[in-house]
């Protein structure tokens, strides 16, 4: 499972990354636009909408609970500073997926008997595409808080975030994780659309 989470930082515009990494394979999506206007996340989602319903991409937003309902995307992913998932849930009815941030088991305790559907473990590496970076947790950070999440019985599925790159793919699915998130190494490829493939390509071997 591959989420690929949009980057403001790239020359290449919001919504071309999106369809350069649907043609890669990518079949999930996070909009990402910290810095950005309601509005011009609104014109990014209503460029990129019509395709990801053509090819069955999910879509979600990075924080807009607000917006995420008016344009009626498949969810959002939600930081530790952002609205409370409880209000999201609220706010998206039952079938949204929510997605919440965790750097530490506290975290995880924190909303684990919430109605939420992943947690993104992270961040993995030093990353550039968040600012006020919590602290980097590792290979070994992310294994420890995989096996801790398993004795504490907490079977969200897992989603390691943070600097990953196509060499960390395969560790990062034997250390515990259910999925990656990527942004830079991606978006920051000579081709968005290779690179995604790259990803893609990487991810199936552990399920064989």
């Amino acid at each position: 499972m591959l989420q690929y989470i949009t980057n403001t930082e790239c020359k290449v515009p919001v919504a071309d990354q999106v369809f350069a990494v649907i043609e890669g394979g990518c079949k999930w999506v996070q909009i990402r636009m910290k810095d950005a206007s309601d509005n011009e996340i609104r014109k990014v989602v209503e460029a990129v909408k019509p395709k990801c319903i053509e090819k069955e991409v999910f879509l979600i937003l990075n924080d807009r609970v607000e917006l995420a309902k008016e344009l009626n995307v498949g969810g959002v992913h939600l930081g530790k500073e952002d609205m409370p998932c409880s209000q999201a849930r609220m706010i998206l009815g039952p079938a949204a997926v929510i997605g919440v941030t965790a750097n530490t088991m506290a975290d995880a305790l924190a909303v684990s008997a919430l109605d939420i559907d992943y947690y993104g473990l992270g961040p993995f590496s030093d990353t550039k595409t968040k600012k006020n970076l919590a602290p980097v947790l590792g290979l070994d950070g992310i294994r420890k808080l995989c096996f801790e999440m398993a004795e504490n019985n907490i079977r969200i599925p897992r989603v390691a975030v943070g600097g990953i790159t196509a060499d960390d793919v395969l560790p990062l699915l034997e250390a515990g994780v259910n999925g990656i998130a990527v942004s830079g190494a991606i978006a920051f490829a000579d081709s968005i659309e290779r690179e995604t493939e790259k990803f893609m390509a990487l991810l199936p071997k552990v399920n064989d």
